[in-house]
């Protein structure tokens, strides 16, 4: 797939001054589901978590996160930690198309695929950062690995499996349009398709001219088949580490976040609906998600509000701490700035951001 380059984001960055972009090593491994490869950035701080990520179907880990994780502010969180980058099988940048009949590992699966990846870098706990299909294999990782998983920021997580109604919808769908307009229609907002901004038609030039189409119909066709996750807001089926959930208003998953928001602990759940960020809020709105992050990594106690001093000046009108209801987790944090942003520190909220 292509690398994304020359895009107008919203609020886009350059790096800060004196900074240079980190050195990627790139590796695979076999695992009983097939080879995986992953992306890693920095060296491993002592007694701290990967950030860990993983994208959505129709992109790759530099379409779908590169405009996040380049952004200036961005950088002052990210030095603190070790970054893996995991890209679904035959979705990174030269994979050869699958064989004719070849079985694609379904979203379970390539949720099991993870322990090899941390194994091999001697890895013991992440922070898990997901957008769709990426957010719902790190939900399904959290539940089966919930001492592995410290934090999960999850972008678009639908935790249901299709109804019957869904199912015949997509059949039809099928029908009467191609599998690149399909995923178009899954990473953005109607109305930003209407409106064909640049962004949507650099992303429908990377997806209908992806050489590897035929592995991303086959991610698809996974994502389109998932189990329901079962979470229960009160039982034990629920993930155990503070998540920060996050939406663009009008975005195609907005109802899909909202349900699933009711179903997760609210002492541990944030819930970030972004207004005007449309279907891919990591995308048009890295600024405003990139404060949100701070405070959701700086409430579950890995970075001192002192080591935040530019980024807090340069954005925050006024900071309330308040204790952690996770013991395990140091503090949290509330926080109100004239961007409209609230943090994910504090458990239990609803955050609505405007631009």
């Amino acid at each position: 797939m292509a690398e994304l380059q020359e895009v107008n984001i919203t609020e886009e960055k350059p790096l800060l001054p004196g900074q240079t972009p980190e050195a990627a090593k790139t590796h695979s491994v076999e695992t009983p589901y097939g080879s995986v490869t992953f992306t890693v950035y920095g060296t491993p701080k002592p007694k701290r978590p990967a950030i860990f990520t993983y994208h959505d179907v129709g992109l790759n880990y530099k379409t779908c996160f590169k405009p996040l994780f380049d952004f200036g502010d961005m950088q002052e969180i990210i030095k603190n930690f070790v970054r893996v980058h995991v890209e679904a099988p035959g979705m990174e940048e030269g994979a050869p198309v699958f064989p004719l009949g070849y079985q694609y590992p379904s979203l379970d699966q390539l949720a099991d695929m993870i322990p090899a990846i941390l194994q091999y870098l001697n890895f013991s706990t992440i922070i898990g950062v997901g957008v769709g299909a990426g957010a719902y294999i790190l939900s399904r990782f959290a539940l089966l690995n919930p001492d592995v998983v410290e934090g999960l920021v999850l972008i678009n997580i639908d935790c249901n499996a299709k109804g019957w109604m869904d199912w015949a919808a997509h059949k039809l769908t099928g029908l009467t349009s191609s599998i690149s307009e399909m995923i178009l229609e899954h990473l953005f907002s109607q109305e930003e398709l209407s409106g064909d901004s640049e962004l949507v038609q650099r992303y429908r030039d990377i997806i209908m001219h992806a050489p590897n189409l035929e592995n991303i119909e086959l991610f698809w066709n996974s994502y389109n088949n998932r189990r329901d996750l079962h979470f229960e807001r009160r039982g034990d089926a629920n993930l155990k580490c503070p998540v920060m959930l996050v939406v663009g208003d009008q975005a195609p998953y907005e109802d899909a976040v909202v349900e699933c928001n009711s179903k997760l602990d609210p002492t541990k759940t944030s819930f970030l609906k972004m207004a005007d960020s449309g279907g891919q809020p990591q995308l048009t709105q890295p600024g405003k998600l990139t404060e949100a992050f701070k405070y959701f990594v700086q409430g579950m106690g890995y970075m001192a509000s002192s080591c935040m001093t530019r980024l807090s000046r340069s954005r925050t009108a006024s900071l309330t701490s308040r204790a952690s209801i996770d013991s395990g987790r140091s503090r949290t944090a509330s926080q109100s700035s004239e961007s409209g942003i609230v943090p994910s520190g504090s458990p239990g909220h609803t955050m609505e951001v405007s631009s």
